[in-house]
């Protein structure tokens, strides 16, 4: 484990993950494709979070029995990685919640909590012909019983008192957005970084691991790192490896002088 710890591994989650030591990791924390790309809508002058691209990428396609075979695949491999009392936490909308829900189910894990992220500033309704989506969610499930939850720590967010399940975070905008040479966000997907440090000091101490199977930008290492715990990330995208490693340095670079956003 020491030699894959605090790094990340480009290639298929799968596969990677079948070759990991089992049983050591106490955290799985991820946000996978979604299977929400079904074309792009662009409004480049939105004023509400900057410019606004649906999301339309090739890694975020399945059809229905595609993704319930790919996420029973990655949650299989996922599973024998934790603890007995390790918890899995994974992000989803409205497109995909429902399949990881099952999945996880199926698996004999217990559902803990699903958690509503309520965006501060949603992207605006582009066609018109529904609710503005302005919610995504987090569902917590844990392996085993005795689970960990670090339930004092948690009243911190809520003035003292128990923490509710519906948390408040704006969209990534601003310095914390991570943007490419064209201008545009580097990752279409990008997690506030807040909601993932909360996420991880909820259910790990210091010195635990924590696994993120779709990497992404970088955030689940970024608040790892922040929060004194180990990590190890994966993603078979190469530019998205190059991402969050560039960020992962920078980080590392500035943690001295408190100069990391």
């Amino acid at each position: 484990m020491k030699n894959i710890i605090n790094k990340n591994h480009e290639g298929d989650c799968i596969e990677i993950m079948g070759n990991m030591p089992k049983g050591e990791v106490h955290l799985i924390l991820t946000d996978p494709p979604y299977n929400a790309s079904k074309g792009g809508v662009n409004n480049p002058n939105n004023k509400t979070g900057g410019a606004y691209y649906k999301v339309n990428e090739k890694w975020d396609k399945f059809s229905y029995e595609g993704y319930m075979d790919f996420t029973k695949k990655w949650v299989d491999e996922a599973d024998k990685l934790l603890v007995p009392n390790g918890s899995f936490m994974v992000c989803g909308s409205l497109h995909n919640i429902g399949e990881v829900i099952v999945a996880l189910k199926n698996k004999g894990y217990k559902f803990i909590n699903l958690i509503t992220w309520k965006k501060t500033n949603p992207m605006p309704n582009i066609t018109r012909r529904t609710l503005t989506h302005s919610t995504e969610f987090i569902a917590w499930f844990a392996k085993g019983k005795g689970w960990k939850f670090n339930y004092d720590n948690m009243k911190k967010y809520n003035q003292g008192k128990q923490l509710r399940d519906v948390w408040e975070f704006p969209l990534c905008q601003g310095s914390e957005r991570i943007k490419g040479e064209n201008g545009r966000s580097a990752h279409p997907t990008q997690k506030p970084l807040d909601l993932f440090k909360r996420l991880v000091e909820m259910v790990t101490d210091e010195g635990d691991i924590v696994v993120d199977p779709f990497i992404g930008s970088g955030t689940t290492a970024i608040a790892s790192m922040q929060l004194n715990r180990k990590w190890i990330g994966i993603d078979k995208d190469k530019g998205y490896i190059d991402l969050a490693n560039k960020r992962i340095n920078k980080y590392k670079k500035n943690t001295k002088l408190g100069d990391f956003c």
